[in-house]
């Protein structure tokens, strides 16, 4: 499915949102939902010990507490071990999944089948090493992880895609699959290596699509053909434009491969028929500015979900496969009004929509594509914040969506569902049991912004909202390339809720979850709007009696780093304390400089202070560094990462540097009697780790445990105390309410 993420596949600043899957081997597989996004953002700066220890310098007072909650994440970590997921692929006759050492199979036609190793990540690190890349901290670094796997037709190969655990670039290794050997095993059978290879797509059981990334962008596709006397490399597709990034996608019923050309403005899609000789490209339709389109192949024709609805939001239309351009098209279902498309597939003779309501609840619409007025709605349970689909195996007839549905505190439940009767199944029996998902409510509020416009609020919480006025409170925002704010399932946030805190998720404008308009509001000159949007939500949180601003918190990543920053210099009396990952905070810098990776494609979403002085004006208005005072700011944790090449490192320590500067010089402006305690400021370099974190768990698991002793330490809590045995449950409680009320 993934559509959308293919619409917006344009390079962006996004931490990869769940770091959950085998999260208890050695090394944590994060999921890639945002994998399409993976263009770098490259600088250069001086990130030497000596220009940044005295910006680090103070993480030490933390240590103990870091120590404690390293051990309860831990523990919460080993609790949900057995988490569902969707990472392992069904071929015709073998079931192949992930461990840390490598990918395997089962026979399914096996009583008691026994797990093969098909790729054995050990030998890739192995082959690296004779490279005379060998020394013992080079050996250390090269450590491989599974991001992608793909099979071809009929089982012969397997391709998968490799990460080290310090770079973005992955590795694609294809592997030919042949029948069980007699013990000892052979050695799996690497036939071909690729590097930088972003998306890949098997067309026959001997031809792989694929694209790369080279200069640091994703603009050319390939076509690899294994044959008995060799191999040969073809270049397929190249992309001229410096805004569009390209990757190649396969249709849910393997006919059809697409090659989606997309910016953050418009899209073009090639399709190769795959059930054909010739292998080659035709043009959906050309390329046109403000048209959004993606590809799904039905029959003898093609399912389109396109932005050619009322106020330019989603609907899905269709065409036939010999006519696909614009004209053709002929509308099939659009949402109502304030209802936003989020996602599609086609699964049999039906068009599953994947959709938010107005009240901000997931919904699946299902329209039987032989009558598309018979269209009907499948309500799911109303705690649900993310869906994650699974991708059928190549032999799968079965005609039924596969599904997963979870919030930030909810476990993942797996459903199932048959379009053609409406019937919806849940994988497992527990879902709603308070051992698996906990006594908690999710709370959907909207406050008012300064222009009127309510915006969303997700709150969950343990306790009743009018006894919340003494919890601690989390605040989580992003607000920008329209994409939503991540809410799958984190132990991390789990294990605050258990706490006590009361978490926060403020959708302003500038993400998506609201449809395209919600993003239109907030882009270039518009950006105010979305500081202005996350004030409305904490000023309503408060007036409702949630917390207060001595114990909230505000937690933010990559490009959210924009609104949280922008709040912090003007109202940094609201929250008491700030969590930045990977921050984005100097933008108008990074926009006047067209030499940076992004910055060309960035300026659609931020404007060009370089040749728009209104955009100029804008930028400076609300840019994080550039609008630092004397004054005092709430504490803040600021988390970089050396080979992050997304967001300029140069950037963050400016930030920290005239943060702390400003502060030093508000303090001591001001008479003793009126001194206030200084806040701390810190800034937490990780070496190595790119702009998703770290991989290794124990790395991630000691930046999440950092977090949590900041936090606590700053908001002044009582020390925590060790967990309690746990008393034997009753029936869940749970309870979901929709709350519309205006500041």
């Amino acid at each position: 499915m993934a559509v959308l993420s293919s619409l917006l596949c344009s390079p962006a600043r996004l931490v990869t949102p769940s770091r959950l899957g085998f999260f208890w081997e050695l090394a944590v597989r994060k999921r890639m939902t945002c994998y399409s996004l993976s263009v770098l953002r490259c600088c250069t700066s001086d990130t030497s010990n000596s220009s940044t220890d005295h910006l680090s310098s103070g993480l030490e007072r933390y240590k103990d507490l870091q120590k404690y909650f390293s051990r309860r994440l831990k523990a919460t970590y080993r609790r949900f071990s057995n988490t569902p997921d969707h990472s392992s692929i069904c071929g015709h006759h073998h079931e192949y999944f992930i461990e840390s050492d490598g990918i395997y199979r089962l026979d399914q036609r096996q009583s008691e089948p026994v797990s093969e190793q098909v790729l054995n990540l050990g030998q890739v690190s192995g082959q690296e090493e004779k490279t005379g890349l060998g020394n013992e901290e080079r050996k250390q670094r090269i450590q491989w992880t599974v991001q992608r796997i793909r099979l071809s037709p009929q089982e012969k190969h397997l391709a998968a895609t490799l990460k080290t655990t310090n770079g973005e670039e992955p590795r694609c290794v294809v592997v030919r699959l042949g029948k069980r050997k007699s013990s000892p095993l052979d050695p799996p059978h690497v036939v071909f290596t690729l590097d930088k290879v972003l998306s890949f797509e098997w067309a026959t059981d001997e031809v792989l699509f694929y694209t790369t990334l080279e200069g640091l962008r994703c603009r050319r596709v390939f076509r690899l053909d294994l044959t008995s006397g060799g191999s040969r490399i073809t270049s397929v597709y190249e992309e001229t434009h410096p805004d569009v990034f390209v990757e190649v996608a396969l249709s849910r019923d393997r006919r059809i491969l697409s090659v989606n050309c997309s910016s953050r403005t418009s899209s073009e899609v090639l399709l190769i028929d795959t059930t054909a000789s010739h292998l080659e490209p035709l043009l959906v339709q050309p390329r046109q500015p403000d048209l959004l389109y993606h590809v799904e192949h039905w029959r003898k024709g093609l399912i389109i979900l396109t932005n050619t609805g009322p106020g330019q939001e989603y609907q899905v239309v269709q065409a036939p496969l010999s006519e696909p351009h614009m004209v053709s098209w002929v509308p099939v279902f659009a949402p109502g009004p304030g209802t936003a498309i989020k996602d599609m597939d086609v699964v049999g003779d039906h068009c599953v929509v994947v959709a938010r309501t107005p009240a901000g609840e997931l919904i699946l619409v299902v329209v039987p594509l032989t009558h598309p007025k018979e269209a009907y709605t499948v309500q799911l349970p109303s705690w649900a914040c993310a869906i994650q689909t699974k991708t059928p195996g190549v032999a799968d007839q079965r005609g039924v969506f596969d599904f997963l549905i979870s919030s930030p505190v909810h476990l993942p439940v797996p459903y199932c569902l048959n379009p053609a009767d409406g019937l919806l199944l849940s994988g497992t029996g527990d879902e709603t049991s308070p051992e698996s998902q906990g006594n908690y409510t999710t709370t959907r509020l909207e406050a008012c912004s300064q222009d009127g416009t309510l915006v969303p609020v997700t709150l969950f919480h343990s306790k009743p909202v009018e006894s919340l006025g003494q919890a601690p409170l989390l605040v989580h925002v992003y607000g920008a390339y329209g994409r939503d704010l991540n809410m799958e399932f984190c132990p991390e946030k789990r294990l605050l809720l258990e706490q006590g805190w009361t978490l926060a998720y403020c959708h302003i404008r500038g993400g998506g979850e609201r449809g395209l308009f919600w993003q239109r509001q907030a882009r270039v000159e518009g950006k105010q709007r979305g500081v202005e949007d996350l004030q409305a939500c904490l000023h309503h949180l408060f007036s409702l009696g949630v917390s207060s601003p001595s114990r909230a918190a505000l937690t933010a990543c990559s490009a959210g780093a924009v609104p949280a920053g922008a709040l912090c210099n003007r109202h940094p009396h609201m929250v008491r304390a700030v969590t930045l990952q990977a921050p984005f905070l100097d933008v108008l810098g990074a926009m006047e400089d067209p030499s940076l990776p992004l910055t060309l494609e960035d300026r659609e979403e931020w404007g060009n202070p370089v040749g728009n002085p209104k955009h100029r004006l804008t930028i400076s208005s609300y840019c994080p560094l550039h609008n630092i005072t004397p004054q005092c700011y709430p504490s803040i944790l600021l988390t970089a990462y050396s080979g992050d090449r997304r967001v300029p490192l140069a950037g963050v320590l400016r930030y920290t540097e005239q943060l702390k500067n400003a502060i030093h010089t508000h303090l001591t402006m001001k008479p003793e009697s009126e001194c206030e305690p200084a806040p701390n400021v810190l800034l937490n370099i990780q070496p190595g780790a790119d702009h998703h974190g770290p991989d290794a768990f124990e790395l991630m698991l000691e930046e999440e445990a950092l977090t949590l002793a900041f936090l606590h330490t700053e908001l002044d809590l009582d020390p925590p105390r060790p967990p309690r045995r746990r008393k034997r449950w009753h029936s869940y409680q749970g309870e979901v309410r929709n709350l519309t009320t205006m500041t």
